[in-house]
């Protein structure tokens, strides 16, 4: 069927329901429409017993208000017709008369039986059903997306499989709220079905009576026939519709259609269908009960029973499942569980309502951050293993990278924290800004507004978190970054750059060594977005040396104007050099060691330098800019590793990285000589 025809379906068929309730319809139409209802109805059923799930058939709530009000519609014309003319057609006659015989008493017990089994047993247990499914799928919900977030923290899935996880949950949900409301329409459709035949009874005999003058028994036989089949004709598709219901609600998830299911679980029981077809040929020797219908049954039984298999093929596989499963103690399974995530989130248990799906955000905010962090760096952050950990203080969270605590923190619940200096008018307990250790106070996160009138940042508890485990991940990439991980940047590259990564590996450089590489600039807070121009720097310097100092350099040296772009602000490049007499005393001081260039300096000149180059930066800081050393090329890498002891956070530039910066460079301080200084 062509989509505009399906998409003008319902309206059009829902327009002619309304008109069907006003215009009178001809017999022949009528008819035609009676045949479609017990025909559509009879699908419906089909379809509810052939889905494997229930969401294959969302559109059951809806389609059963609308079948529901086209049945009302047809009883309303046949009723019309009926105490007009006293006569609603061929379809209808028939069940007045073949069906019940033309017997008044017949029709209204075999009217009021369909009545009561579809009201009173299939109709109520539906509703129940239906009831209690959607109260336990809404108290589901919340398990259900936290077990679908943490497989995506985890790494089992994807974020589209994700995604389409959350959909199947939330779109069961709303299937079974949608079914304990639509449960009601078959309920009322019952009540409403005894309700039109009474009037039809009651307002045929009247009409019968006062306007076209027949006897009081004549007007009983004619129009209570036809209401009788009236209201047979309307209750065989409801009684359809109802049953539809109830195998929608009672149908649990599974692999196959409901025929399917039923048959092999119930062919698989092989003692109860001997003991059920035994049980029906004893009952043959009780006297006075017909011995052929039991003796049929019976035997019918017990030949099925034989052709059932004594081991059902799939017990079988189950059976060779749980054997083939490694035992809790056994290598594969202590294996498993000794696996060290790359990074792991503790949280010890008053914290665990910060993953509730019900009200908390942090997962949610660390799949935002591994697309921040991918962004900045050009690394994928790892899978972040979020779990409680019952050892851990109260209000405590734990930032683990490779199995080894790096990063510990408060989040008291119920709290915010405050940031400022003016904090002693309110109430709570002394905490820092976990990153720049700024003082602060958690306050009751009631008090939010009245700390901020104070002047004071205030940060939730799930910010504050987020932003630790990002500075904790920056600082970190080096050691999160695996040869996997490079791998997998490599393979980016060749798709779109085949040439250079076939130039560089493995012909010039192995992975390990281009991972040394790209560790070395993620240690100083180099992104390493730019991969085609690291390797194609790569490509170059190796071919000279495949020191992996010398190959971060030339990497550096191709990413300069990127790596100085990022501490400039405001077309300011702040800088902080050294005095001409001691860069050159310290390029006279290096000496080639196992681990690469070291300055080799005493340790009065090693500490006038650091507390100089301390002084100058934090100087630097108090003016409101963050400045840059920078050096020669030769000197960078050594005087990196010195003065990372006292000021890890203080860049270092060679003169080759900001010779084409784009930015002015001003010079903010001068490290002058140490000899001057100890002298």
């Amino acid at each position: 069927m062509p989509k505009a025809m399906r998409q003008l379906a319902v309206p059009f068929g829902v327009i002619l329901i309304i008109i069907m309730m006003v215009v009178p319809l001809p017999t022949v139409l009528l008819d035609l429409l009676i045949a479609a209802n017990i025909t559509i109805a009879l699908v419906v059923l089909l379809v509810a017993m052939n889905v494997k799930r229930p969401l294959e058939f969302s559109s059951f709530p809806g389609l059963l208000l609308i079948l529901t009000l086209f049945r009302l519609a047809l009883n309303i014309s046949a009723t019309r017709l009926v105490l007009l003319n006293g006569d609603a057609g061929k379809v209808i006659e028939a069940f007045g008369h073949f069906v019940v015989g033309g017997s008044l008493i017949v029709g209204l017990v075999i009217f009021a039986i369909l009545v009561i089994i579809q009201f009173v047993v299939i109709t109520k247990g539906a509703e129940r059903v239906a009831e209690v499914g959607a109260r336990f799928t809404l108290d589901a919900l919340p398990g259900k997306q936290m077990a679908i977030d943490a497989d995506l923290n985890a790494g089992l899935i994807n974020e589209a499989e994700a995604r389409q996880r959350r959909a199947d949950v939330t779109a069961e949900a709303d299937f079974y709220g949608a079914m304990d409301g639509g449960s009601k329409f078959v309920k009322g459709d019952a009540i409403a079905a005894i309700i039109i035949t009474i009037i039809n009874l009651v307002g045929g005999f009247a009409v019968g009576v006062m306007q076209h003058k027949m006897a009081p028994g004549e007007a009983m036989h004619t129009y209570s026939l036809l209401s009788i089949g009236d209201g047979l004709v309307s209750q065989i598709p409801a009684l359809l519709l109802s049953v539809a219901t109830g195998l929608i609600v009672t149908r649990s998830s599974g692999d196959g259609d409901m025929s399917s299911t039923v048959t092999r679980q119930l062919g698989q029981q092989k003692r109860a269908l001997q003991v059920g077809g035994g049980a029906a040929l004893a009952l043959v020797l009780i006297p006075g009960l017909p011995k052929l219908p039991f003796m049929i049954i019976g035997g019918i039984a017990l030949l099925i029973a034989q052709r059932v298999k004594e081991e059902p093929a799939e017990a079988a596989q189950d059976e060779a499942m749980e054997l083939d499963a490694p035992s809790p103690d056994s290598p594969e399974a202590l294996l498993g569980e000794i696996r060290v995530d790359p990074l792991e989130l503790a949280l010890s248990p008053d914290l665990v309502d910060l993953v509730d799906a019900a009200g908390g955000d942090l997962l949610e905010r660390v799949r935002a951050l591994r697309r921040k962090i991918a962004m900045e760096i050009g690394v994928i952050m790892p899978p972040v293993h979020t779990r409680d950990d019952l050892d851990l203080p109260l209000s405590t969270y734990v930032i683990r990278i490779n199995g080894v605590e790096v990063a510990r923190g408060q989040a008291p619940p119920g709290t915010v924290l405050a940031i400022g200096d003016d904090l002693g008018g309110l109430p709570g307990r002394a905490g820092q800004e976990p990153v720049f250790g700024l003082p602060g106070k958690w306050v009751p996160a009631e008090l939010r507004h009245q700390a901020e009138l104070t002047g004071a940042t205030v940060v939730d508890r799930a910010s504050v978190i987020i932003t630790h485990l990002a500075e904790v991940v920056r600082a970190g990439a080096a050691r999160l970054l695996g040869r996997e991980d490079v791998r997998a940047l490599t393979e980016s590259v060749r798709r779109s750059h085949p040439v250079v990564v076939e130039e560089l590996t493995p012909s010039l450089l192995s992975l390990g060594q281009v991972q040394l590489v790209l560790q070395s600039l993620l240690d100083e807070g180099v992104s390493v977005r730019d991969l085609v121009r690291i390797f194609e720097s790569l490509s170059l310097a190796a071919k000279a040396s495949t020191d992996p100092e010398s190959l971060t350099e030339a990497a550096r040296a191709a990413l300069g104007p990127a790596i100085a772009a990022q501490y400039a602000v405001g077309g300011r490049l702040p800088v902080l050099t050294l005095d001409p007499r001691l860069e050159q005393g310290l390029l006279e001081s290096l000496r080639p060691t196992e681990q690469g260039l070291q300055l080799l300096l005493d340790g009065a000149r090693a500490e006038l330098l650091l507390g100089r180059v301390a002084l100058l930066a934090e100087a630097a800081e108090q003016q409101g800019v963050t400045a840059v050393l920078v050096c020669s090329p030769q000197l960078r890498m050594p005087l990196r590793r010195l003065l990372k002891m006292t000021t890890p956070r203080l860049p270092l530039l060679s003169y080759t990285e900001i010779a084409e910066c784009q930015s002015e460079v001003e010079t903010v301080g001068v490290v002058t000589d140490a000899e001057a200084l100890a002298a």
